[in-house]
């Protein structure tokens, strides 16, 4: 709810025009962290995904009402490659967890992850990130 005030400030501001040199940067600096985020994938997996990255959005974002994405990641698990995306709801503790199919568009997992769930799963990926030295 929050991010949807601040973005209906943004447009209402951006028609007045007298707060663009605000809102400019806030706008161009939110389409960089959006992207950035995906451009830390790994290329190969990026270049073998046959639908786009804002395509896997919009889908899953249409399978969470008032939904914001906190996290996305583009990753192969259990033979499949997809777009896994976290999503925050306005007025519901913890995240939904949408995964579209990178190679048919299709969700094919949605599941609602509380907190104690989604601090599990963050340790656990922090853990496989760091690797032990040889």
């Amino acid at each position: 709810m929050r991010a949807r005030r601040m973005y209906e400030w943004a447009i209402r501001s951006l028609i007045e025009v007298k707060h663009m040199h605000r809102v400019l940067p806030m706008l161009v600096g939110s389409v960089v962290l959006t992207t950035a985020s995906f451009a830390t994938d790994d290329p190969k997996l990026v270049a073998e995904a046959k639908i786009k990255e804002t395509e896997a959005r919009a889908t899953a974002l249409g399978q969470v009402k008032n939904g914001t994405v906190k996290s996305e990641e583009l990753e192969r698990e259990h033979g499949h490659l997809i777009y896994s995306y976290d999503i925050e709801v306005p007025g519901k503790s913890g995240i939904d967890e949408v995964n579209v199919d990178a190679m048919t568009g299709k969700v094919i997992a949605r599941t609602h992850e509380g907190p104690k769930a989604e601090r599990k799963e963050a340790d656990a990926e922090a853990k496989k990130k760091i690797k032990p030295k040889p």
